[in-house]
C-alpha cells in the first residue's frame, strides 16, 4: 500500500511538473474518422490557456439513402512530450440528428445527444500545420440511435487530424 501511496504521488508530481508548450491560439482543419456514419468533420480549437483548448467538430452526410449531422464539443488539455509531439485528454458532448431509408423502406428519423471522451498524440510542425491521431469514445441517448446497450450506443470513434494553425 506504502508503494502505491508513492507511486501515486510521483505520478502526480511528473504531471504537475511537465511543462505545456505553448499551443496555437487557433486551429480549423478536418477530423477524418468515422463519426459514427457521419464520416469527417470541419474541426476547430481554440487555445482557453497555455495548455488547455475547446475544440468544435462539425460532421454532415447528405446521400440518397442516409443524411445527418454531428456537432461536438471537448475540453482537453494538452501536455508536450518531446519537442513538437504534444498529447491530449479530453470530456465533452454533443448533439446529432439522422435520417436513413433502408431497403424495406422503412425510414428512421433521430435527434440525440452524447457524452463523449478524448485521448490523442499530435504533432506540431514548425509551418502553421498540426497533424493528430485521437481516439474518442462516445455514448449515445436517443430512440432509434440505441442498439442493445439500454437506450444508449457506445462508438469508439478514431480519427486522424490535419489543422491549420493560426
Amino acid at each position: 500500500m506504502k508503494k502505491l501511496f508513492l507511486l501515486s504521488i510521483a505520478l502526480l508530481g511528473f504531471v504537475l511538473a511537465t511543462n505545456a508548450q505553448d499551443i496555437s491560439n487557433n486551429a480549423i482543419g478536418l477530423r477524418l474518422g468515422d463519426s459514427n456514419g457521419v464520416g469527417a468533420e470541419v474541426s476547430y480549437q481554440h487555445a482557453l490557456g497555455s495548455n488547455n483548448r475547446l475544440e468544435v467538430d462539425l460532421g454532415w452526410r447528405d446521400s440518397k439513402t442516409y443524411d445527418g449531422f454531428k456537432l461536438a464539443g471537448l475540453y482537453q488539455w494538452v501536455w508536450n512530450i518531446d519537442g513538437g509531439f504534444n498529447w491530449y485528454a479530453g470530456v465533452g458532448g454533443g448533439v446529432g440528428s439522422f435520417g436513413y431509408n433502408d431497403k424495406k423502406g422503412n425510414d428512421y428519423n433521430d435527434t440525440f445527444i452524447f457524452a463523449a471522451g478524448d485521448i490523442g498524440i499530435e504533432y506540431n510542425f514548425d509551418i502553421p500545420l498540426l497533424i493528430s491521431l485521437d481516439f474518442r469514445p462516445e455514448i449515445g441517448f436517443g430512440n432509434d440511435y440505441n442498439n442493445d446497450f439500454n437506450n444508449s450506443d457506445l462508438d469508439f470513434d478514431i480519427a486522424l487530424g490535419i489543422r491549420y494553425q493560426f
